[in-house]
């Protein structure tokens, strides 16, 4: 690892708060643990309690917030323009009436057009809501922008020899730092983290400049980044194949840390949802969230028995939540269906062990996800649970290879019940072969191989 005077400086770059990037996170604690002085440069969220400014997370390791770009500081009136609108009553529409009055006989009949709202009101509807959505897309790029400078001011100040990039939207301040370096005659080294495949990620809505945007960011920079990382043997090679890089990038892949495997007396399922022994849990961990096998988990339930309960642990936006209470209510099973909250990061796997099976299930619906390697299939390999892994294939490399689940194919919700319903009636020897591979499922050993390419970076002068 390169370094001038007694530790090498890395600045890790991410774009958001870095509370809950357990990867960020992790990368950051092993560099320190290597003798690297750390800086996690992220951004400011207010609206969560995480304010700017500079934190120690331990000796030689610290977290810098930029602050976010808010519009409400220096435009209030504006702030409407970036959020969805309300519904409410076309206009033109006849008010509600708490208590109408009944039809009689003589009333007038109702002309064919009464009710529907005027061309000039729709207009005017379509209207606000195409200056809704171009001010989130304005607001969101002028966000990120703000970012892109106050990150690469922030990092630069910290001199760093290593600059971690965070996938594709931190290597524009990474180019930065980069040639801010040069201008003062050091070399600043690159480090590309590719946590999804960026370019074909899962983005809600129509987006026209950003691919392009994004694609020439990546054919800039991957190239010349002294070290590629990324999180699944997929999408490591085509990021190779892609960039026509002269080296597969290393895979590391976001296993939980090293330390005494839990055991059912760890879990919290149970408890927090008010299921009994006898109760057979089928256990999810992670956000909660579309197309992350929730609503297919959903759908398979009323083919299972009445004793199969699903308990979600993690956070979600409140919408969501209450699009999953409102799917479970009508399949019939809302009475097994448990939201019961997060844990903090590095507790996920100690709180999912008193489940009986992990759904690991992500829809394909982007290139990223089909490549995927979650990290709650690692998490419940680790609490000591059987998998019923969707059929991907970098998942399913990993289930039949250690041995620890069933992988089902097919789109009909009864073909996942018949994966959990295999499992379910003889899941011991899945169980044990999960506890057996999962002292060699550690981020110690993961991460080796990214240490050893810091450890190969040539020493430079500044």
């Amino acid at each position: 690892m390169p370094s001038s005077g007694n530790a090498p400086r890395v600045a890790v770059l991410v774009h958001n708060d870095a509370t809950n990037d357990s990867r960020v996170l992790k990368e950051s604690a092993s560099l320190r643990e290597q003798g690297a002085r750390v800086r996690i440069v992220a951004v400011e969220r207010r609206l969560k309690g995480r304010a700017a400014g500079t934190s120690e997370l331990a000796p030689g390791l610290d977290l810098h917030r930029v602050p976010e770009f808010a519009l409400e500081r220096i435009a209030p009136a504006l702030t409407r323009l970036t959020r969805r609108p309300a519904a409410t009553v076309p206009e033109g529409s006849p008010a509600p009436s708490a208590d109408p009055a009944p039809a009689s006989a003589t009333s007038a009949p109702t002309p064919p057009h009464a009710g529907r709202p005027s061309p000039l009101a729709v207009a005017r509807r379509l209207g606000t809501r195409a200056a809704g959505d171009l001010g989130r897309r304005a607001y969101r790029t002028i966000e990120l922008g703000t970012w892109w400078w106050r990150s690469a001011r922030a990092a630069h100040a910290f001199a760093p020899e290593i600059v971690h990039a965070n996938d594709t939207n931190a290597l524009v301040p990474a180019l930065a730092i980069q040639a801010l370096g040069r201008r003062e005659g050091r070399r600043v080294h690159l480090v590309y983290d590719s946590h999804e495949l960026w370019r074909h990620r899962n983005v809600e809505g129509r987006r026209l400049l950003a691919p392009l945007l994004d694609a020439a960011i990546e054919h800039v920079a991957i190239p010349r980044a002294d070290v590629v990382i990324t999180v699944s043997p997929s999408i490591a090679e085509w990021l190779r194949r892609t960039y026509h890089l002269d080296r597969l990038p290393l895979v590391v892949r976001n296993v939980p840390v090293a330390g005494p495997l839990p055991d059912r007396g760890t879990g919290v399922l149970r408890e927090r949802a008010g299921l009994s022994a006898s109760d057979r849990v089928i256990a999810y961990g992670g956000r909660i969230t579309t197309a992350r096998g929730i609503e297919e988990t959903l759908a398979a339930l009323p083919h299972l028995p009445a004793d199969v309960h699903l308990v979600l642990l993690g956070y979600g936006e409140e919408d969501y939540l209450d699009q999953v209470r409102a799917r479970a209510a009508e399949l019939g099973v809302a009475g097994r269906v448990h939201l019961v909250g997060a844990v903090a990061p590095a507790e996920v796997s100690s709180a999912l062990a008193d489940g009986d099976v992990a759904v690991v299930h992500v829809r394909p619906v982007c290139l990223s996800y089909r490549y995927a390697l979650p990290n709650k299939l690692f998490e419940s390999i680790r609490a000591g649970l059987p998998i019923a892994a969707a059929d991907l294939p970098d998942m399913r490399a990993v289930v039949e290879e250690l041995g620890v689940g069933e992988v089902f194919s097919g789109e009909e919700p009864a073909d996942l019940a018949a994966a959990l319903l295999r499992i379910l009636e003889d899941p011991a020897a899945y169980r044990e072969r999960a506890r057996a591979v999962a002292p060699q499922l550690t981020w110690e050993a993961e991460a080796a191989p990214l240490l050893e390419a810091y450890a190969r970076l040539p020493e430079e002068a500044r």
